[in-house]
């Protein structure tokens, strides 16, 4: 191949970088430092024993559980 076909890859990286900053720049709220402290607030709140993901993935566990034990013992 000629050097003149050879491709420059660091400025093809350079422009997506510069596209992609763009981008998070015009993607990101006008507020970004209070919407990050509201989301950092709500998730440091302590948990409960049983949030509601939590209770409910303890319900469909125990269910299975309940049916498979009792699929045994028929």
């Amino acid at each position: 191949m000629d050097s003149d076909n050879h491709v420059d890859i660091r400025g093809r990286i350079r422009e997506h970088g510069a596209r992609q900053l763009v981008i998070a720049r015009l993607s990101a709220p006008a507020d970004w430092q209070n919407e990050l402290r509201t989301a950092l607030a709500a998730h440091r709140e302590p948990a409960t024993i049983f949030s509601n993901n939590d209770f409910r993935l303890f319900l469909q566990s125990f269910a299975i559980f309940f049916t498979a034990a009792m699929m045994f013992l028929i």
